[in-house]
């Protein structure tokens, strides 16, 4: 469950700032916003790759025990 809540930190770390470009029109809340999606999509790319990798370990073990 830790990839989650690494992905849930950081949807919640880049709240106030959407608040911050969108109401208050700050411009460098848009920058902060950027990053952090950059950085969620790195994340997200990472947590398919683990994903993927375990499932296929899950299925060559199945595959060996039958």
């Amino acid at each position: 469950m830790n990839r989650y809540e690494q992905l849930a930190n950081l949807l919640k770390d880049v709240e106030p700032d959407f608040s911050k470009f969108y109401e208050k029109e700050n411009q460098a809340a848009g920058t902060r916003i950027r990053k952090k999606m950059q950085e969620m999509k790195n994340l997200a790319q990472e947590i398919r790759l683990e994903v993927q990798e375990i499932k296929n370990t899950r299925t060559a073990e199945e595959t060996k025990s039958k």
